[in-house]
């Protein structure tokens, strides 16, 4: 099997590639014994991942991202995807129910999940008047499908919500330094440039004093005031189950893609303290982890 996608020294990654371990040992596969896996840390470089795929052909590639998962349209080999914004639009499957060809997998968007953002980030910074949504244009091409739930829930709150498309550091600066101030906030979708730039978006937030909320559970435990996010490590032991199925003999074609399950709310509470904000009791209980 060839994983793809990932980027050496991610710790994110680190802990997917436990999980996907522990969805195969769960199956009766051992890396190592019964399994080989050959893992690529290509990031989300299209030409790199194909190049890999040609080189080894495993029985089944396992791809993390949409871009490592496009530039694998041209194999015949069994696919199974994670990670994947919108496998429809991209062309990976025909429907969730059926997918139709050698690809399926997990998705990791739910469009309602932007009006929680905006709500969230609301609760926990009730001055907010003003929020920008956050997203790269190349890297996010879905971005539009959280913005039309986070603006049905910004009007509901009385905020306005500005989509900003950013493509370098300089553009994110640009579009936060206007909200500097009483009243501005921003969101941060799971979005591959932003995840780059993390430690600059985070740094950014302190310094112009912004409340912020990442789709994305990495942002918290480095600084993020508070993160609304898919499990991931869920979804890769899940598509171990299908991974599993593969390898004995089923067919991409006849295993349903599916939707994220398990969304997680973390909180940072040394960030709120330097932003002079106090999570309100609401947020706490709901949290399923929050930082000192």
């Amino acid at each position: 099997m060839l994983m793809g996608g990932l980027e050496r020294g991610d710790a994110q990654g680190q802990e997917e590639v436990a999980a996907l371990e522990e969805g195969l040992k769960q199956a009766g596969w051992i890396v190592g014994v019964n399994i080989e896996v050959d893992y690529r840390w290509l990031g989300a470089t299209s030409d790199r991942v194909r190049a890999a795929t040609v080189e080894s052909r495993p029985d089944l590639v396992f791809s993390r991202s949409t871009p490592a998962t496009a530039s694998l349209m041209t194999t015949n080999l069994p696919v199974v995807f994670v990670l994947v914004a919108n496998p429809i639009e991209s062309g990976f499957i025909q429907s969730f129910a059926k997918p139709g060809g050698n690809f399926t997998g997990f998705a990791n968007v739910e469009p309602s999940v932007g009006g929680k953002w905006l709500a969230f980030l609301k609760e926990a910074a009730p001055a907010i008047t003003r929020v920008a949504l956050l997203f790269n244009p190349v890297t996010a091409p879905f971005a539009e499908l959280y913005f039309r739930s986070a603006e049905q829930a910004a009007q509901a709150a009385g905020v306005v919500l500005k989509p900003s498309p950013v493509g370098s550091p300089s553009d994110i600066e640009t579009a936060l330094t206007p909200l500097a101030g009483e009243g501005g906030g921003f969101i941060v979708i799971p979005d591959t440039f932003l995840y780059v730039h993390r430690g600059f978006i985070i740094e950014l937030a302190a310094r112009l004093r912004l409340p912020a909320i990442y789709g994305s559970q990495i942002f918290v435990p480095n600084g993020g005031l508070m993160s609304y996010a898919v499990n991931y490590p869920d979804i890769f032991r899940r598509a171990a189950t299908y991974v599993d199925l593969i390898l004995k003999g089923a067919k991409p074609a006849d295993l349903p893609s599916q939707l994220p399950t398990r969304f997680e709310l973390a909180l940072n509470l040394g960030t709120a303290k330097a932003l002079g904000l106090t999570f309100p009791q609401t947020l706490l209980a709901t949290a399923d982890e929050v930082i000192e």
